[in-house]
């Protein structure tokens, strides 16, 4: 898959722009704020109709513009196409065509043009919180399986609802009583459905974290340590080891989780109503990532840290392709080749082959490691010079 040429209107500090890429490595360079990551940005906008960072619809727009348009054209191994966002300031928040015919659906346009990114914050994978995972697996899944994205956005609309039920329950007893297993069972399918998509994910992803994790230590340290990735959902691990599944969940079906869910949505009210929130369900989920057994965030340096961050999204890229005929997405990399050290911007470079990166840093000598065919491409201001390397 190939990003072809971006075309740009009012979004963020860009007036107007058409960029187009080379299909082997791309780089973005200059001085900061100059609208590098503002261009990764609107490419990433038209993969997942959002933005990666956190804002609101509105700050997308150029300033006093009542509306920004981003237009890509890519391919993919049968044919080239479109996919168009334009944002508003208003109510519409915003308009999704694919070639030209409008998408009534955010779920309909996923999958469509595919991106892995890579930027900064990911870094924190390991040493993060666990939302930084979930989110993890979420963006991935929801570009592979468009049904994931549907289910999880009905999820989290029963989840406010029955949030908003715990919260008033107390002084609303019988009307918590009357609706609470409506919103329970809504909520216990969507979990079962979107618990075992998870588990799933995350053991293709481990199986190639292992690869790349191998591939990039080498004899370098820790070279040796094997690296683990495990899903923990709220299932309640007790109950899991009672039943067999140990911390694996191999043998869990979707039937068995639902009934999981169940139960803990109906046996816990009164702690719930006391925290006015949720207590079980996919929206407390985490990865849990071992070196050697050894839970990485405590026992890993940051040097394998850093290492199994970029292990996790190369492998994001693997199971993105295997999925799709071995097609790779396009790769998105935010100044990360500043925050590693040699021998791990050497490793990212070979991994570059056979697919295309874009790229921001600061220097354009950044990409000086062996690289050929890149394209550099000079932002000062909004505005974006082509030249060749």
């Amino acid at each position: 898959m190939i990003c072809k040429k971006i075309k740009i209107q009012n979004f963020r500090n860009v007036e107007a722009c058409e960029v187009e890429f080379s299909p082997h490595v791309n780089l973005l360079y200059g001085n900061n704020a100059q609208g590098k990551t503002n261009l990764l940005e609107a490419i990433y906008y038209t993969a997942l109709g959002k933005s990666f960072r956190p804002v609101r619809e509105a700050e997308l727009i150029r300033h006093d513009c009542e509306t920004a348009l981003v237009e890509n054209t890519f391919a993919d191994s049968l044919r080239d196409q479109t996919l168009s966002v334009q944002t508003f300031g208003g109510r519409a928040k915003r308009v999704v065509k694919h070639n030209g015919v409008k998408v009534d659906k955010l779920s309909d346009m996923m999958g469509v043009f595919r991106v892995v990114l890579f930027c900064p914050e990911h870094l924190s994978l390991i040493q993060g919180g666990p939302d930084l995972r979930r989110s993890y697996m979420n963006v991935a899944l929801s570009q592979l399986r468009p049904a994931y994205l549907r289910s999880l956005q009905r999820y989290n609309h029963i989840l406010k609802e029955r949030n908003a039920l715990l919260k008033t329950a107390a002084e609303q007893r019988a009307v918590f009583e009357a609706t609470e297993p409506m919103w329970s069972e809504q909520l216990a399918r969507e979990a079962a459905y979107l618990t075992l998509r998870r588990y799933e994910y995350i053991k293709s992803v481990n199986e190639q974290v292992k690869i790349c994790f191998k591939a990039m230590m080498g004899k370098y340290e820790g070279g040796d340590e094997i690296p683990q990735l495990t899903y923990i959902p709220t299932l309640g691990m007790e109950w899991m080891n009672r039943e067999g599944f140990a911390e694996s969940l191999e043998g869990l079906t979707e039937d068995m989780a639902l009934d999981r869910y169940r139960h803990l949505m109906s046996a816990h009210h009164d702690r719930e109503i006391a925290t006015g929130g949720t207590l079980y369900g996919i929206h407390r989920d985490d990865v849990k990532i071992t070196l050697n057994g050894r839970t990485a965030r405590l026992y890993a340096s940051q040097g394998q840290q850093r290492s199994l961050a970029l292990a996790m999204k190369l492998a994001e890229g693997w199971v993105s392709a295997r999925e799709f005929g071995g097609e790779m997405p396009v790769f998105l990399f935010d100044d990360v080749l500043s925050e590693l050290d040699v021998h791990r911007r050497e490793y990212l470079v070979s991994e570059m082959t056979g697919r295309q990166v874009i790229m921001t840093a600061c220097d354009p000598d950044a990409a000086d490691f062996g690289m050929s065919q890149v394209r550099h491409i000079h932002v000062k201001r909004g505005t974006y010079e082509m030249t060749e390397a």
